[in-house]
């Protein structure tokens, strides 16, 4: 998938997000934002800028979301970023709700809209997880100049074959044709038993 895949199925496909930000003391708040429109240049939204909401995201310019679509667990998918954010103001306002026009009947008038402000997620890093494949399926993005970051089990030279990696996985997505061993990615869980039960440490955790 390319990167305007991934911000599509959020904008158009989710559209409503937990997003998560920290108070004056650190702690975590969430809140329920929809992704309103996407470009090349990253991911809108807006906020009314009386609300906490817009003062957490002023102070730390910072963000993490997630949202998630499917009838069940096991037909969802979930897409996961965080990222900086910046304040575009009142420019993209009318775009916006010419593109969401549920929005109207919110904040009808030009001077009930001057509440408001747009943001733009314009770098970070994200992940695709699909529930709804057997095995499961994942994948790692990032954009708007942010680095790539290995997360995840990898399998060094240290490993003898002894396969009880792939026998305590619960998705069975590693492949034990050569040695060393090699874990898919695109089809971890990220749970960790391969690291607990390999007798040589060979499964190193990225990330």
């Amino acid at each position: 998938m390319e990167m305007k895949d991934y911000f599509n199925c959020l904008v158009n496909r989710i559209h409503t997000t937990v997003v998560a930000t920290t108070d004056d003391r650190g702690l975590p708040v969430t809140c329920a934002i929809d992704l309103m429109d996407y470009d090349e240049s990253g991911l809108y939204f807006l906020t009314a800028k009386g609300k906490g909401f817009y003062s957490r995201l002023k102070k730390d310019s910072y963000l993490s979301l997630t949202g998630i679509k499917g009838e069940s667990t096991m037909t969802s998918t979930a897409v996961s970023i965080r990222g900086k954010v910046r304040e575009l103001g009142y420019e993209k306002t009318k775009e916006l709700f010419d593109k969401n026009p549920y929005m109207y009947d919110i904040y009808p008038t030009d001077e009930s809209q001057k509440a408001i402000s747009v943001f733009q997620i314009y770098e970070g890093s994200g992940e695709w997880f699909d529930l709804s494949k057997k095995p499961i399926e994942r994948s790692s993005f990032v954009f708007g100049g942010a680095e790539t970051a290995e997360e995840g089990y990898f399998v060094n030279n240290n490993c003898i074959g002894c396969m009880k990696c792939y026998l305590n996985c619960p998705q069975k997505c590693i492949d034990i044709t050569s040695k060393p061993v090699k874990i898919e990615q695109k089809n971890c869980l990220h749970c960790g038993r391969c690291f607990d039960v390999c007798p040589v440490k060979a499964v190193e955790k990225r990330g």
